[in-house]
């Protein structure tokens, strides 16, 4: 945890400086991040026709929308570490091309196992770019505008599924165009925006601020000192090894608390289309009304993220949301009607994406500048795993087995209510520490 300093006044400066800054950085991550979301989730609406087509059961179609984030899992730490060798601007080029070829070739299978090749490769494509981005704005952003622009960025998940449903749900209608079906279409047409976008990357983006041209002397200089001042002053996780790192409690209760909010944003970007299908919905309408809960996600975990830096506390603000994901989650088991269910989703969805600004800007001030590669790619890499690889795996076993899409959620709100409670467990033991830690530096 970063020891606390006196408020100093915003200059005109630092208000031109991150001004600046944000305009440059943030639309065109953002608009990656909202290609590599469609890409990863529109599997979902494509279930639609294609899990008729290849003959998938709910439990083959779990498995293989699943092995995205096993792949992730295994390749998430080593892609970012490549990220902080190579440079944010040729790797997260890399990553975009990779990952839109193998999601338009998603196109092209015929079966259970090609799907389970493709979903695995464009898991192993994806990974380190989420991850990467949060790397490259520790590089950008000083620690008290983290939550806000993470938030902003992260805009993107939700932003993704609320103008992607409806567009999946149009390009699902345009079945038996060229002798192709509508769901194969809706691979090829999303994919290439991610390689067009990531030839981008080579022009737009700029590694790091000691470096950038189109920041004045003065704008750069005061960047690079601020930053610079900033790390000095951190005491946290220091410089451990990799494997030490993965071997330390703190990632895996960091990657607890995070696995709630990723699994219940994976589990509803995979299984909400079909679950609205049940109410007698066509494609078209289905893509429209998944669309209204990630809307409102969209608008709220900008407000949430802004109310987190303005306030600057991070643990309530975490917690408060993991525990929204729970109580919507549990609203599943007395609700059987369309309404009720879009305000399940809603609830969800808010807590979900409400999250992810406030516990970014918490990890990023626990990890050292040493660390954070490693750090910020284990605890995403493990929560993905934990909350996309095996939540989305078991809501399709226990759907099947149960017929019951509200028992299938239970598994689900545990996790979040755990980690609702281990958030504010860890930042209080911070917290203590850091006490400990400003009356040895006194007493010295």
């Amino acid at each position: 945890m970063a020891r606390t300093q006196p408020t100093q006044p915003v200059t005109e400066l630092e208000r031109t400086t991150m001004r600046r800054v944000a305009w440059r950085l943030l639309p065109f991550l953002i608009l990656c991040y909202l290609i590599a979301i469609i890409d990863r989730g529109n599997i979902g609406m494509a279930s639609l026709q294609m899990n008729h087509d290849l003959g998938l059961s709910p439990a083959i179609f779990g498995f293989a929308s699943s092995l995205f984030f096993v792949s992730y899992f295994l390749v998430e730490v080593p892609s970012n570490l490549a990220l902080q060798k190579f440079g944010a601007r040729i790797w997260i080029a890399r990553i975009m091309i990779t990952w839109g070829i193998i999601s338009a070739g998603t196109a092209f299978v015929q079966g259970a196992n090609s799907l389970y090749v493709m979903r695995f490769l464009l898991g192993a494509a994806e990974a380190g770019f989420f991850p990467g981005v949060l790397l490259y704005m520790t590089y950008w952003l000083p620690s008290a505008y983290r939550a806000r622009m993470v938030a902003i960025f992260m805009v993107a998940i939700p932003g993704a599924n609320f103008l992607g449903s409806p567009l999946s749900g149009y390009l699902l209608t345009l079945d038996g165009w060229m002798g192709m079906r509508g769901w194969h279409w809706l691979f090829i047409l999303e994919g290439i925006p991610a390689v067009l976008l990531g030839i981008a990357c080579l022009f737009i983006l700029t590694d790091r601020p000691a470096q950038a041209r189109w920041l004045d002397d003065e704008q750069r200089t005061w960047l690079v000192d601020k930053l610079d001042e900033e790390r000095k002053l951190k005491t946290n996780i220091g410089h451990i090894s990799l494997w030490k790192l993965l071997k330390h409690k703190d990632i895996w209760v960091m990657a607890l608390i995070y696995s709630g909010a990723s699994a219940a944003g994976s589990t509803m970007s995979v299984w909400a289309p079909q679950l609205l299908k049940s109410f007698g919905l066509s494609n078209l309408e289905i893509g429209f009304v998944n669309a209204i809960p990630y809307g409102i996600a969209s608008v709220a975990m900008i407000i949430w993220g802004r109310s987190s830096d303005r306030s600057n506390e991070r643990r309530w603000h975490t917690s408060a949301t993991l525990l929204l994901i729970t109580a919507g989650l549990l609203l599943a088991l007395v609700t059987s009607s369309l309404p009720a269910t879009v305000v399940m989703l809603t609830m969800v969805l808010i807590g979900a994406y409400s999250m992810k600004g406030p516990f970014w800007a918490l990890v990023s001030n626990w990890l050292s500048s040493s660390t954070a590669a490693a750090g910020l790619a284990a605890i995403g890499a493990l929560a993905n795993l934990i909350g996309g690889g095996i939540m989305v795996n078991a809501y399709g076993a226990i759907h099947q087995a149960t017929g019951s899409y509200a028992i299938a959620l239970l598994p689900l709100a545990a996790l979040c209510t755990a980690g609702a409670i281990a958030v504010l467990v860890m930042g209080r033991s911070r917290k203590r520490e850091a006490l400990e830690d400003a009356k040895s530096v006194e007493v010295s």
